[in-house]
């Protein structure tokens, strides 16, 4: 969840059906006519804009952005992960305020935020409490975060479900997914289908909070006694389907960490690199949602705090042994036995023309640099994400390599380069080859 950045008294969210139409509605029509005045202007200049390039300006971000931030749900969600996953990819000034709805989260007004306990706990739930704090610690997309003490002196974070969310999610995602095809942003002769069901799934799954409940009990299980961690505590008797309630936990964000000591940065980042293997090669379960939010840092016990479990799912063995082979073939330095392995499990085209084949390549051998070094490897001198995003810029525009890989693997990817955008922000020097060595073994 985001560090709060909103209004003092928040705003109610529309939990209404009508109400999130006519907002998408309305960001459309915005959107459009701002998009006819630009294509106006640049014709009369003599040039032939695309919808593309009319969509994706600041001043349609900062539209989209509001609006989102406004509705919060599912629209919001898709608008964080689109910012999360795009990277370096997208324009910068698009990223950048696209980039604010992982900040400008609104809460609840504390009526609606009163309406919703008592729905959920009943009239007399203050009783519960010794005390309870209305104004948010954190808001996001699907829901927001209060401090209370219980009656026993417990310290409580307590997760609230914004009203309607649950109920909005697939008319949010179907309006949100007609709206980015609308405006040219997916390609017409792209089936998304797949990777829209999949993230509608997602979603669901994110606003079952007994669901997250077993998670944060599972990471719990598999991380006790393991010093470097911390897993808030599960309180089933607080909670429902809709507020999930946990210990709270005294921590830092964990971009305070940037002016934190190189040697601080490096054990922090090489930590949550082998977390990331363990859940693959391990645990079998991942959380796959690398948000920064969800991690934390307590500095009194220099542990890292591990939150928010609600993007977690099972990952299969078949898809654990197809990344063993991927990251084998990698650390051999065998760059066409990568190509193989990836479009194996589909996450590339197998059958894309031979003319592409050699830029393809080129890409994945520049992706990776890290396991080539047999040593550190410094993620804060290496312009890894700007070099792969000017190989593949120039692909962008061909039909023939447009490819949707299968749900399971993209948010694996997720997760992978959330990391290394983590890396990149905390400056941090990992062995990333020794990691991967060290749960895959060498080909």
């Amino acid at each position: 969840m985001t560090s709060p950045s909103y209004d003092k008294d928040g705003k109610a969210v529309p939990s209404r059906r009508l109400s999130r139409l006519a907002g998408l509605g309305g960001m459309a029509a915005g959107i459009a006519g701002s998009m006819a005045a630009s294509g106006v202007k640049q014709l009369a200049s003599g040039k032939r804009p695309s919808v593309a390039d009319l969509m994706m300006t600041p001043s349609n971000a900062r539209k989209v952005t509001a609006q989102l931030s406004n509705m919060r749900g599912a629209a919001m969600k898709i608008g964080q992960m689109i910012s999360m996953d795009s990277g370096d990819f997208l324009p910068k000034e698009f990223a950048d305020i696209l980039a604010r709805l992982r900040s400008d989260a609104q809460h609840m007004p504390k009526a609606q935020l009163d309406s919703v306990l008592t729905e959920q706990w009943g009239a007399d739930w203050k009783g519960r409490f010794m005390s309870f704090q209305y104004q948010p610690i954190a808001a996001a997309s699907i829901g927001q975060v209060q401090r209370a003490a219980g009656l026993g002196g417990e310290s409580l974070a307590i997760k609230v479900q914004y009203p309607g969310v649950r109920e909005s999610i697939d008319s949010d995602v179907n309006n949100v997914a007609a709206l980015l095809k609308m405006t040219g942003l997916v390609p017409a002769n792209l089936d998304v289908g797949p990777l829209i069901e999949e993230g509608r799934r997602q979603l669901h799954q994110e606003a079952d909070y007994l669901r997250e409940a077993a998670y944060l009990e599972l990471f719990g299980e598999l991380l006790a006694g393991d010093d470097n961690f911390e897993v808030p505590v599960y309180f089933p008797e607080l909670s429902t389907d809709r507020i999930l309630a946990m210990s709270y936990i005294e921590s830092l964000p964990i971009e305070a960490l940037e002016n934190a000591s190189q040697e601080t940065r490096d054990r922090v980042v090489s930590l949550l690199i082998e977390l990331l293997l363990r859940e693959l090669f391990e645990f079998g379960a991942m959380q796959t949602d690398p948000n920064f939010a969800n991690y934390r840092y307590n500095d009194r016990a220099q542990r890292l705090v591990l939150l928010d479990f609600g993007a977690s799912r099972e990952v299969g063995e078949d898809m654990a042994a197809a990344y063993k082979n991927i990251m084998r073939a990698a650390l051999s330095g065998d760059t066409r036995a990568s190509f193989d392995a990836a479009a194996h499990i589909g996450f590339i085209s197998a059958d894309m023309p031979a003319r592409f084949k050699t830029a393809i390549l080129d890409i994945i051998d520049t992706a990776l640099e890290p396991l080539r070094v047999d040593g550190p490897f410094d993620f804060g001198h290496n312009p890894l994400a700007a070099k792969m995003r000017d190989k593949a810029m120039p692909l962008a525009g061909e039909k023939e390599l447009w490819h949707l890989p299968p749900p399971e693997t993209v948010f694996i990817q997720r997760k992978i380069g959330g990391m290394y955008m983590l890396a990149s922000r905390l400056k941090a020097k990992v062995n990333v080859r020794a990691l991967m060595i060290k749960y895959v073994g060498e080909s």
